[in-house]
């Protein structure tokens, strides 16, 4: 693990000293890792949605196309 300094405004300083002290997190360190890894989350959702986009429509969800999700799923149980 390595260390990383971060210069904060008072009121964002005061914010996290919040967020420990309210018992949501063991320490500042904690904290900021937890919002790198949401961060992570984010863009990795985000890039899933983009290429979901860009990509070539799928089957038409009716109930024809359910009735057979179904019945696949009955036959691997």
């Amino acid at each position: 693990m390595t260390t990383m300094n971060v210069s904060i405004p008072d009121e964002l300083k005061a914010f996290v000293d919040e967020q420990v002290g309210s018992g949501g997190y063991c320490s500042t360190s904690e904290f900021v890792r937890d919002l790198i890894r949401r961060e992570q989350d984010r863009q990795r959702l985000r890039t899933l949605l983009l290429e979901g986009a860009a990509s070539a429509p799928g089957p038409v969800a009716d109930d024809e196309y359910f009735r057979g999700l179904r019945s696949r799923v009955r036959v691997n149980d």
